[in-house]
């Protein structure tokens, strides 16, 4: 199975890579099409040159990736990518061959964290337009990230029987520090994750963001939220 997982920045997408990648029958990949994004967009994103340098930017070469045979003995493959990187130029039609699966987050907590890592930034910054848009288009299943950590256990297995991949429990806790998977980005992002050993606990209070992207954003997620699993 190639399950291939879509979410905007700061959305527990690195914990969840980290938990599918605690089962000894996954291989992971983290954000492929990130170094083939930054080269056709040049946007000023943190590390955007060493990401480059480090990482395929041809993104035909990364849609084969894709869809190459998963490393022997572990007959699943997770996927972590970001809709915003599905800029025109890169291929979309080998996510036809993947479960697809949406993680969505609210906005103003997408906004808040993000922006405690990157002080400006747009809507489509932070992906909320673009995974509609993907959603609308290949379809696929919605998990809130505020449902996984309210009640790990039960949301995981809930995700894993919807796609048909038996609950591993082990999907609950990961060792601290990184992963040889990693994108060299993780220096600048994954700080949280890496010091952890398992989802964090319910989330708290919204925050109070005055942000004039709140509006729109919101309206998507309420959109995509019409259809995650309870």
């Amino acid at each position: 199975m190639r399950i291939a997982m879509w979410s905007g920045p700061r959305n527990l997408s690195t914990a969840m890579m980290y938990s599918f990648g605690a089962r000894a029958d996954c291989a992971i990949r983290d954000e492929p099409f990130y170094g083939a994004y930054l080269s056709l967009t040049g946007q000023d994103h943190p590390m955007a040159a060493e990401i480059i340098a480090a990482h395929e930017t041809d993104p035909d070469v990364i849609a084969e990736a894709c869809l190459a045979p998963i490393p022997e003995g572990t007959p699943h493959l997770y996927m972590k990518h970001m809709p915003h990187h599905m800029v025109p130029g890169v291929p979309r039609d080998w996510a036809k061959s993947c479960v697809n699966v949406h993680l969505i987050r609210h906005p103003a907590r997408v906004i808040a964290s993000y922006g405690a890592k990157r002080a400006e930034m747009t809507l489509e910054d932070i992906g909320f337009p673009q995974q509609l848009s993907l959603f609308d288009e290949i379809g696929g299943i919605v998990v809130d990230s505020a449902d996984i950590r309210a009640d790990p256990a039960r949301m995981l297995s809930r995700l894993c029987a919807e796609i048909d991949l038996p609950y591993d429990p082990a999907m609950l806790s990961w060792p601290a520090g990184g992963r040889s998977e990693d994108g060299v980005w993780a220096r600048h992002w994954y700080g949280a994750v890496h010091r952890s050993t398992g989802f964090a606990g319910p989330e708290g209070p919204l925050p109070e963001i005055d942000s004039p992207l709140l509006p729109e954003a919101l309206e998507i997620y309420e959109a995509l939220a019409a259809h995650k699993l309870a």
